[in-house]
């Protein structure tokens, strides 16, 4: 299993922008973000200083990319 960085939800938006995901709106302290192409996903991303690993493999899940390839986007 490839171990996860440790990421902030600004950086975690950051790297998802590079795949075509676009900033939606913002309630509170969570950011959702939405995919520009089909299958327009919608995704929500909490905006910590540092996001637990459970959340963010679970994030990566949800956007369809593998570990490896999310980490690639760094």
């Amino acid at each position: 299993m490839t171990k996860l960085p440790v990421l902030s939800g600004r950086d975690v938006v950051k790297m998802l922008a590079r795949v075509g995901y676009e900033f939606d709106h913002q309630r509170g302290s969570h950011i959702v973000l939405r995919l520009s192409v089909q299958p327009y996903r919608r995704i929500t991303i909490p905006d910590h200083k540092e996001i637990a690993k459970g959340t963010l493999r679970a994030i990566i899940r949800e956007t369809g990319l593998t570990v490896d390839e999310f980490t690639d986007l760094a």
